[in-house]
């Protein structure tokens, strides 16, 4: 058997985004790869573009940003992304990007980008208590044989229940825990690459309802406290409560060395699952 070659790259190769002959304008290519199973661009992929874009056009590291998804883009079509700089200081940027097909509006961002040199940190959260990526289960795909963005990360259930496991039974605590790499990818620890990871909200609500549901998101706010290296992201998923047919939660981002690197929170519409 042939074995697969893997090249690294970063995040913005990784998703696919491309320059246009505008520098304010970026265009991504939605394929399977950066999809979901059920066939349309994954929120984090929607918003981790964004970012890249952004980054990019400014020349500013991301500190937050929040998208606002409106429409479904389905492979093979292309989503546009127009970065427009609303103000523009000495260390802060605020701008906003738009991603559309066509005349179909997909996705709002609105961000600030900048670096500040003051000498105060400090970080008040706790990380979950839960083994090593090693020393935990693999999560396989929804959909074996399929291609989706599930196929090209790696998965590992530190804190979670297995597909078989879901059993109607609610979590006592609206916690669960996920282990994930992209084995593909040059920098994890990135804006985009971490707006990727921050889109499991949708997950953690299925593992404290203790049922499959179809879960989608509303919007995704990231906020970046500090980057490192690390092969393995923990996702602490935190869900505060589905009721009205929403769900709302946050996920604390940690390395390994159990380092805050993000939070991401959402809200979502939330549908019984037809499997």
């Amino acid at each position: 058997m042939a074995l697969r070659t893997i090249v690294a790259m970063d995040a913005s190769a990784w998703l696919g985004l491309r320059p246009t002959e505008d520098p304010m304008r970026w265009a991504l290519p939605v394929t399977p790869g950066i999809s979901t199973w059920g066939n349309f661009l994954f929120g984090g992929c929607a918003l981790g573009a964004a970012i890249s874009a952004l980054e990019a056009s400014t020349g500013r590291p991301l500190v937050w940003a929040t998208a606002q998804y409106l429409a479904y883009a389905e492979p093979p079509s292309v989503l546009d992304i127009d970065v427009t700089a609303a103000v523009a200081g000495r260390s802060i940027t605020q701008a906003r990007a738009t991603g559309h097909v066509g005349t179909t509006e997909v996705v709002t961002v609105n961000a600030a980008l900048g670096d500040r040199d003051v000498d105060l940190s400090g970080s008040w959260a706790e990380p979950p208590k839960v083994p090593d990526a090693d020393q935990c289960e693999p999560r396989p795909p929804r959909v074996p044989g399929g291609v989706s963005i599930e196929t090209r990360l790696d998965m590992r259930l530190a804190h979670a229940r297995t597909w078989d496991e879901v059993d109607g039974n609610p979590s006592p605590d609206g916690r669960s825990a996920l282990w994930v790499r992209v084995p593909d990818m040059l920098d994890l620890s990135s804006g985009a690459g971490l707006a990727i990871l921050g889109d499991y909200v949708p997950f953690g609500i299925g593992q404290a309802l203790g049922r499959p549901q179809r879960v989608n998101s509303l919007d995704n706010t990231l906020r970046v406290y500090r980057l490192v290296p690390t092969e393995w992201v923990l996702l602490d998923i935190r869900v505060q409560a589905v009721a009205r047919g929403f769900g709302h939660g946050i996920v604390h981002l940690w390395s390994e060395d159990r380092v805050l690197l993000a939070t991401a929170s959402q809200s979502t519409i939330v549908r019984a699952a037809r499997f």
